[in-house]
């Protein structure tokens, strides 16, 4: 795969940090480049540039897919963005890409909820030098190999389980293994064959599904990245309650996302829908008039209007209400009075009575307008009245001509003019030879 940043095609590209590592000219050192955009849940730095109003010395630290981690730069360095450092780990050291500085560390720990003065914050130890670098790369190199062979151990011990991922610390000693478990999982002898076999300090992490598609990512159905792998970091539950009150079909293959649970974006408007419905009436009983009873079909919420039909099991024939005129009916109804009709004539005839104050230019324009009024021939096609000619059916083959009336002898000598029969008759045109008819020979005797 190509990198972007040196254009060079034996780069070795890392998709879940965010980085390549690329071959110096000179030499055998290995150089990191940082691809923007290539990791998941990525943090844009609007206070770049700006000023610091608190200058502190934590900044966050980014590793594989979504975990991250504050930490202390307690020897002052001068860290930027994107500079890969070595920090501190349990046990050894772990190789990190920063990932934000200056006052945006600290409104990002706010929203996370971490607080430096109650938990222990680790350090920066230094910037990760070339051999520091080499041995990362090499402990990324085996944690697909690590997870195969991982998950054919847990099926070798019919374990209920699936390792997901695999994450190597950047000092080769301890591996991170994330798997996915509906129930409690005894991995005790699991945890002794893989330390045996990887001679490594192995730690079980479980996660849940959608955090397991954020870690793989993708595509959602909107076309754009998935919400778990590029901003979301805290997951809300969601049930059907919330495809309910906003009137969704419930329809399982569109509600599921790809990690199989209820999609996220569920609950993003749901507020919104949850404060509309207040001004909306709870319909326990169909609504009363004099020609039947009507059903509550759906409601548009935004709009304010509920529909009714005579048929409960039917979308038919719906009739739109506005709110007010729903409470209005209701109260009727709880008096022992039926209406004539469900909708307000007084409205409707308000409504019809009443010009739009826009206008429209379809249909001002003939859909003819553009084509030529003199065409060179006579059309081929014949018009709706079977004619041939002009598509408007004039006789005289032009396009959208039309037959002029004719004056009365009055008006001809009030203007000069001959009499119509006398001088001023229109002559007839005489046939027109067809110049696709093959001529008679000369010597031909008919």
């Amino acid at each position: 795969m190509s990198c972007r940043s040196c254009d060079k095609d034996k780069c070795v590209k890392d998709i879940g940090r965010g980085c390549c590592f690329c071959a110096e000219e000179e030499g055998n050192d290995i150089r990191v480049s940082v691809c923007e955009g290539g990791q998941k849940l990525h943090v844009y730095d609007w206070l770049e540039g700006m000023p610091e109003n608190r200058p502190d010395d934590i900044v966050e630290v980014r590793f594989k897919n979504t975990r991250k981690g504050y930490y202390r730069n307690v020897n002052g360095l001068p860290l930027k963005k994107d500079d890969i450092v070595a920090v501190e780990a349990s046990p050894g050291h772990d190789i990190g890409i920063v990932s934000l500085t200056g006052d945006l560390v600290w409104l990002q720990m706010k929203k996370t909820g971490f607080n430096p003065a109650n938990a222990e914050v680790k350090k920066i130890y230094r910037k990760a030098k070339p051999y520091d670098i080499e041995k990362w790369q090499e402990a990324i190199a085996l944690e697909h190999s690590t997870m195969i062979e991982s998950r054919q151990i847990a099926a070798g011990l019919k374990l209920d389980m699936k390792i997901g991922d695999v994450e190597y610390q950047g000092d080769r000693i301890k591996a991170i293994f994330y798997y996915i478990a509906e129930e409690r999982v005894d991995f005790r002898e699991l945890i002794k064959i893989l330390a045996d076999r990887f001679k490594i300090r192995v730690e079980m992490r479980q996660i849940g599904a959608r955090q397991e598609a954020g870690r793989i990512g993708g595509i959602g159905s909107c076309g754009r990245e998935l919400c778990c792998a590029s901003w979301i970091s805290n997951f809300v539950s969601v049930t059907t309650n919330s495809a309910r009150v906003q009137e969704i079909s419930l329809n399982p293959q569109k509600l599921a996302g790809q990690c199989g649970k209820l999609k996220c974006c569920l609950i993003y408007e749901l507020d919104s829908y949850i404060d509309a419905r207040r001004e909306f009436p709870r319909i326990n009983a169909p609504l009363e008039a004099l020609d039947g009873n009507y059903y509550l079909v759906k409601n548009d919420i935004f709009n304010r209007t509920m529909y009714f039909s005579s048929d409960p099991h039917s979308s038919v024939a719906m009739i739109p209400l506005p709110v007010e005129r729903v409470r209005e009916i209701i109260r009727m109804n709880r008096q022992g009075k039926k209406v004539e009709t469900l909708a307000d004539m007084s409205r409707m005839q308000e409504a019809a009575d009443t010009e739009p104050d826009y206008r429209s230019g379809v249909g001002e324009e003939s859909i003819t307008r553009f084509d030529s009024s003199k065409r060179g021939g006579r059309s081929r096609g014949r018009n709706r009245n079977g004619n041939k000619g002009g598509g408007n059916g004039a006789p005289n083959g032009k396009a959208g001509a039309q037959q002029k009336p004719s004056r009365s002898n009055e008006e001809r000598k009030a203007q000069g003019q001959a009499p119509e029969g006398e001088t001023g008759q229109r002559k007839q045109n005489p046939p027109k030879r067809n110049r696709y008819r093959k001529p008679k020979p000369k010597n031909d005797p008919s």
